[in-house]
């Protein structure tokens, strides 16, 4: 199948709270950082791959494509790094995912651009049964601009924002 062309976001900017403050990219999981595990099947899919992180940029500029910020040292939320990377991405769709979670695999990965490549106006979203999954999604760069103006409202939750432009469910179940 012919795949929706992509930038991907990998989220690593966090405060990293629940995990006693570190960076979370680079928390140990099966003897790798999380953020290599979101490497590791994110790349096949992309030529710009960005990553979102709020410090350490000197051991996160050797795996990417492009860093992108929050622009202050305030951890303002996954919104903040999503929308830098919107401003970054260098194709009309950006996929987003979080580096801890580092069991994604490549077919969820291929589900979420192949539904977005189905509906490419619109925000596409993981969902398992009612819960939306903000995170894990598509979304198309030219809504860039609702995502900023959201952020100068006060908005501060990306799935309110995508729910607000229609998102389409991207249907998960729990094995």
């Amino acid at each position: 199948m012919n795949r929706l062309p992509c930038s991907i976001l990998l989220l690593a900017g966090g405060r990293g709270q629940r995990m006693g403050g570190q960076d979370k990219g680079l928390v140990q999981w099966q003897g790798q950082p999380l953020i290599a595990h979101a490497l590791h099947v994110a790349r096949p899919f992309t030529d710009d791959l960005i990553i979102s992180c709020n410090r350490n940029r000197e051991r996160y500029a050797a795996l990417a494509d492009q860093l992108v910020s929050d622009g202050n040292d305030d951890f303002d939320g996954p919104l903040a790094g999503i929308r830098a990377g919107l401003a970054a991405a260098r194709h009309a769709h950006l996929l987003v995912l979080p580096c801890d979670v580092p069991k994604i695999d490549a077919a969820l990965i291929a589900r979420l651009l192949d539904t977005a490549g189905q509906h490419p106006g619109r925000p596409v979203m993981v969902r398992q049964g009612q819960q939306w999954e903000p995170l894990l999604c598509v979304i198309p760069v030219n809504q860039r601009g609702v995502f900023d103006n959201a952020w100068a409202n006060g908005e501060r939750s990306p799935r309110k924002i995508m729910l607000k432009l229609n998102a389409y469910a991207c249907e998960c179940v729990d094995n």
